[in-house]
């Protein structure tokens, strides 16, 4: 059976991760928790807005409404990034080498491993940002689509249009379709190649999590009473291909979702705090943790697949051991 070590925390957890080991909780008045040999925090902002776990250089890259944007090691310690005085920061993204990239009001700027920073500004708000899988490509989410930066080049963007409002951005991890979420009860993709559309409608609320499978041949989705999984299998991604649709609970809506590392297992949060593990093959579900407080907000897998880490908009956190 899996077991439960909680955390409880007085606040909304706007994100919940591992660096390495160590499970880290971000807070919205700006503090951040790790579970490192006993329970530490630092704050390093006045007030939190976006979270990005740079998992590859073992960091946290954080956004707030202090105008800063700072990264933080697994030890602990921050250094400030950028500051953008009196403005928030909306939307951060790690990328290759180090790089960093943040949202400032109508601009997206960037961090580029020489060191040197390059602005983008755009007609109106940037809502989300991301970096390709490789090399320095970054996508930003506006009203009416997406537009598409060689952000280490001088090179014209491209823009990805579709009518509506964009609130945020991923890529696939094989770097062929790039997916928004949007105001609406929706998702849409394109297919980089041909600039093919992907429409993914239907959903009762507004999906606010994604999650990538292990080798990209899923996409898991909150928005729903069921986590709702699209196939990109084929050329077209989704196209033509209706969801999977896991653990299914008629009255709650599914509010977080995190694909396993290594397997073809989505972990999946609900508005009243339960967790479920549920297996693309056979839909089949596993118990990870019985409602609590409030809803979750944020889950991720520690890298052996092993451990699961949530948090809640009510501060009723903590770490699930799979195994027990």
């Amino acid at each position: 059976m899996p077991t439960v070590a909680p955390l409880d925390l007085d606040g909304h957890c706007l994100a919940a991760g591992f660096l390495g080991e160590v499970p880290y909780f971000c807070l919205a008045d700006g503090s951040i928790h790790r579970l490192d040999h006993g329970h530490k925090h630092t704050a390093p902002h006045d007030g939190l807005l976006c979270v990005e776990f740079d998992t590859a250089n073992s960091r946290l890259i954080t956004g707030g409404e202090d105008g800063k944007v700072v990264a933080t090691a697994a030890d602990g310690t921050s250094d400030i990034v950028a500051e953008a005085g009196r403005k928030w920061v909306t939307s951060v993204a790690a990328g290759p080498q180090k790089a960093v990239a943040w949202a400032v009001g109508r601009s997206a700027f960037c961090l580029l491993p020489d060191g040197k920073v390059k602005e983008f500004p755009h007609p109106r708000s940037v809502e989300g940002i991301a970096f390709a899988p490789k090399g320095m490509r970054l996508a930003v989410a506006r009203y009416n689509g997406v537009t598409m930066h060689f952000a280490a080049t001088e090179g014209k963007p491209a823009e990805l249009e579709w009518a509506g409002a964009h609130t945020g951005v991923t890529f696939s991890p094989d770097g062929n379709f790039v997916v928004t979420t949007m105001q609406e009860n929706a998702l849409h993709g394109w297919k980089l190649a041909d600039g093919k559309h992907m429409r993914m409608a239907g959903y009762p609320a507004k999906v606010k999590s994604l999650s990538w499978s292990f080798k990209g041949r899923w996409l898991a989705s909150s928005g729903a009473p069921a986590a709702i999984v699209w196939p990109f299998t084929g050329k077209d991604g989704p196209m033509g291909k209706a969801p999977l649709e896991i653990g299914t609970r008629g009255n709650m809506m599914v509010t977080a979702v995190a694909c396993h590392p290594t397997e073809e297992v989505v972990a999946i949060g609900y508005s009243d705090g339960m967790v479920l593990a549920g297996r693309f093959t056979d839909q089949k579900e596993v118990l990870l943790r019985r409602p609590g407080k409030g809803a979750i907000t944020s889950l991720m897998w520690d890298r052996e697949g092993r451990r699961v880490v949530f948090g809640s908009d009510a501060g009723d956190c903590g770490v699930v051991d799979v195994a027990g």
